[in-house]
């Protein structure tokens, strides 16, 4: 099996079955790391030649800070982590891991800290010999607490809600990143249609490009091109618009370089969401929507909406800080829906063949969509093309390699339909009695289609 996840380095994280030995220069990294810790990076690291690169340039300190947070993002590397944190004679080491420790439970519930991993930190909260690591270990004792409070206070909500209840959740539970995106910024505007209904229409959607990189460039110019000879009407964002931590200003220039001089000449107008790197900067979420103000082709009213087109209705929800707040909006839009296709689309995935199933998101949005017969359920965040099938009624596709570095993904993962590692981008075909789905490379030629009939 292999499970990737990539952090801003480009280094990803790997379960490998039988892979190869790492080559000389990748075992020069790795023999860089403590002693004790390079098995484990030989199991759970697969290290590219961009990072290399970036490895090469990089201090031991910080490298082996980097591989430790690595290993962590691995379910296998952090339970290795944790029983090494028992025992680990290094304060430096035990700070580090604790840092990634810290790291994974300030991504959500999904990645908190089981029960016996926080008796594990708590020992080191009230006993750890040195000052650093202590507070390490209380800001991550400080954070699952606090992950329990959310709860409590959510459960509380369902019952009956209240402004103090609200503002509570607001003002003391919000991040900080989330504060620097104003409230308002996570109301919806009305269900609005950005053409005729009566009408076939293409669309265009892709994700994961905002690097400026070669491929990001090669496959703009092959969207151009497509276009000129099968006309799009509108195009679909699927987040990580902007590496590695979003754009924190409107009128930042890389908004030209990245954006404009891209996507401009194709004259349409595009509906994006949010992906995970869109929230790293404080200031990048709310800059990114500001920008609607300042373009003709970018079109971000909200953190999450819904509008019509043709026979679909597409419904933009923001799953990097899926509340239940936008969970009961996005069940409520749906059963609202008279459209003949229900398009989903959200940064994380629900399947697939590079990370595996996403649990939180089967147990919490998945019921919604089969509730609400959506057909189509679109994202980006894995940096590849994918079909993947189940029994659900669901149709689930990947569409992830606008520009970023390409991922790998797993050769034997059973819900795989289709699954091709290239930069490209990905076509929906529209009308009353179909939609298609079509995969297109940097070169602009159709690898694969999906025909979904009525």
């Amino acid at each position: 099996m292999r499970r990737i996840l990539c952090l801003s380095l480009g280094l990803c994280s790997a379960v490998l079955a039988q892979s190869p030995p790492p080559s000389p220069d990748v075992e020069n990294a790795i023999h860089r790391l403590p002693e004790q810790y390079r098995e484990a990076a030989r199991s759970f690291l697969h290290i590219g030649n961009e990072s290399l690169a970036a490895i090469q340039k990089e201090s031991d300190p910080k490298w082996t800070n980097d591989a430790i947070a690595m290993i962590f993002s691995n379910p296998e590397g952090r339970s290795f982590l944790m029983k090494q944190l028992e025992s680990e004679p290094d304060s430096r080491l035990r700070t580090s891991i604790l840092a990634a420790a810290e790291t994974r439970e300030r991504s959500g519930p999904s990645n908190a800290l089981s029960p016996a991993e926080i008796a594990i930190v708590e020992k080191h909260a009230s006993g750890d010999p040195d000052p650093k690591t202590a507070v390490t270990a209380l800001s991550v004792i400080s954070l699952a607490h606090r992950l329990d409070e959310i709860h409590l206070l959510e459960a509380r909500r369902k019952l009956g809600d209240s402004t103090e209840l609200s503002n509570l959740q607001r003002s003391r539970y919000t991040p900080v990143w989330e504060i620097r995106n104003p409230h308002f910024n996570y109301e919806p505007p009305p269900l609005f249609s950005v053409g005729p209904l009566d009408k076939p229409i293409r669309v265009l959607a892709f994700g994961d490009f905002g690097t400026g990189s070669k491929g990001q460039v090669q496959d703009a110019s092959a969207m151009l091109a497509y276009h000129k000879e099968h006309p799009f009407d509108f195009g679909l964002t699927l987040g990580d618009n902007f590496y590695n931590a979003g754009l924190n200003s409107p009128d930042d220039p890389r908004w030209q370089t990245q954006w404009e001089q891209l996507y401009g000449p194709l004259e349409i107008k595009f509906y994006p969401i949010y992906g995970n790197h869109d929230y790293g900067d404080t200031d990048s979420p709310a800059a990114e929507l500001a920008y609607s103000a300042k373009s003709k082709s970018w079109v971000f009213p909200a953190a999450y909406y819904t509008f019509t087109a043709g026979a679909a209705q597409f419904f933009a929800i923001d799953n990097i800080r899926l509340t239940d707040t936008e969970l009961a909006w996005l069940d409520k839009e749906l059963s609202k829906s008279t459209a003949k296709w229900k398009i989903v689309y959200g940064h994380y995935h629900i399947y697939s063949a590079t990370r595996g199933d996403e649990t939180s998101l089967i147990e919490r949005l998945l019921p919604i969509l089969e509730k609400n017969h959506v057909q189509i359920y679109l994202n980006g965040h894995d940096h590849n093309m994918q079909e993947a099938r189940t029994e659900s009624s669901v149709h689930f596709f990947t569409s992830g390699a606008g520009g970023a570095g390409l991922y790998d993904m797993q050769p034997t993962y059973k819900k795989s339909i289709f699954k091709d590692k290239q930069f490209g981008f990905t076509v929906l075909e529209i009308d009353a009695q179909h939609v298609d789905v079509i995969f297109v490379d940097m070169d602009g030629k159709e690898v694969y289609r999906t025909h979904i009939a009525s």
